[in-house]
């Protein structure tokens, strides 16, 4: 059984930086596309991020892309979401998750795993 749990979400000001970590039991993240995901009020859900489970290539959404990076820590068996220059709009709740898919999979349907989410907040 694959459980993912997320942590590291907070208040911070814009401009300020937090780091959401994602450990994982059950399965290797080396062995799972890793993929982050975030949802606003009143909002769909919408892709982050994501790190291949094979290459460990990375993908952005245009929205991340430059402030935000996905990494992966094998001996920790975690994922982390770096993000630097947080903005207003980056406010939602970032959901782990993991893909038995090859490549950069960044569809959420795809996604078989999932963490129970952790709360961003940016005050403008």
């Amino acid at each position: 059984q694959v459980q993912l749990v997320e942590s590291g979400g907070g208040l911070v000001q814009a401009g300020g930086s937090l780091r959401l970590s994602c450990a994982a039991s059950g399965r290797t993240v080396s062995s799972l596309g890793m993929g982050w995901f975030r949802q606003a009020p009143g909002k769909e859900r919408e892709f982050v991020a994501v790190i291949s489970r094979s290459t460990g290539s990375t993908y952005y959404a245009d929205s991340v892309k430059g402030r935000f990076t996905i990494s992966r820590d094998n001996a920790k068996n975690t994922v982390y979401l770096q993000m630097n220059s947080l903005k207003p709009e980056d406010t939602a709740v970032y959901y782990c998750a993991g893909a038995l898919l090859a490549g950069l999979v960044t569809r959420s349907r795809d996604y078989e795993y999932w963490g129970q989410g952790t709360q961003v907040t940016v005050s403008s």
